[in-house]
């Protein structure tokens, strides 16, 4: 009898009063949140006005609003067919291509030889090489134009593409990637009779292609959007690439910001879809190099 009066007895819960410590914590995460999208906004505004203003006419362009009243496209039709805008998206698209390509190839065989090969001065020459990070772009730019000039490549693609081949940033992201690689993986392959090249192109390379394919994004923006060299060692108008040839529309349509903000949002697009498709590679790249 007792047992049942004790099973019909109604359970009751007593629920747990929230802590002080968890209401902070909910206002600190609500707090973060806010400022999440605060900043996001920030960033996506202007990007958002310079998409919408170039369907704008020129009597809308400085009326304020954010959407067009009368969308047009006859600001991409003039920027296509009154300029070669197309000439200037080849020799972006040409010169981001082939850095990319090289550099990376040269890049990952230099972290390859800095990370996993043991010979005498590697940790001097790592430094040698991280150490020009710490050097600005107008430093180094002047001797590097004297240079370039001496080697007669001065208004041609190899002015363009050469130069900005070789970047420490690469070469150390690439070899903080290579010392993290079990050395089991080369030690087997040693065993097998395996060269060191052949290590590099079966092995290590495979292993690679997440911080590849995230160098890739790094290096062709970068290119893509370099203004200051392609200007100073340039002046054949068939040479002019994407961002120096805003500059000229800045200078040539001036009060004509529908045309400039057209050409800047052509040439946004294709940055923009690199991101999108490769921002998982992007984020893997940066959480397995030793950035925490």
């Amino acid at each position: 009898m007792a047992t049942n009066d004790v099973a019909s007895r109604p359970t009751t819960t007593r629920r747990r009063r929230p802590r002080r410590g968890d209401r902070l914590w909910t206002r600190r995460s609500a707090l973060l949140t806010l400022l999440g999208l605060v900043l996001a906004l920030g960033a996506i505004f202007p990007l958002l006005f310079m998409v919408t203003s170039s369907f704008k006419d020129a009597s809308e362009i400085n009326s304020g609003s954010l959407w067009p009243e009368n969308p047009t496209l006859d600001n991409f039709f003039y920027v296509f067919t009154e300029v070669p805008f197309a000439r200037y998206l080849f020799n972006s698209f040409l010169v981001s291509a082939v850095i990319t390509v090289v550099a990376l190839f040269f890049h990952s065989m230099a972290a390859y030889a800095l990370a996993r090969l043991k010979f005498k001065g590697r940790e001097t020459i790592f430094l040698l090489m991280f150490s020009t990070l710490l050097v600005s772009l107008p430093v180094v730019m002047i001797p590097t134009f004297v240079i370039t000039r001496s080697l007669g490549m001065l208004d041609s693609y190899a002015g363009l593409i050469i130069p900005p081949l070789f970047s420490a940033f690469g070469i150390f992201l690439l070899r903080q990637f290579y010392i993290g690689l079990p050395d089991e993986l080369e030690e087997a392959a040693l065993v097998d009779g395996a060269s060191y090249w052949r290590i590099y192109w079966s092995v290590i390379l495979p292993l690679s292609r997440p911080i590849l394919a995230a160098l890739s994004v790094f290096f062709f923006l970068a290119n893509w959007n370099s203004f200051i060299w392609p200007l100073t060692i340039t002046s054949d108008p068939d040479l002019r690439v994407v961002q120096v040839g805003i500059s000229t529309f800045q200078q040539q349509y001036a009060s004509d910001w529908n045309y400039v903000l057209a050409a800047s949002t052509v040439a946004a697009v294709p940055t923009l879809l690199l991101f999108f498709f490769f921002q998982k590679q992007i984020v893997e790249s940066i959480k397995t190099s030793g950035f925490k």
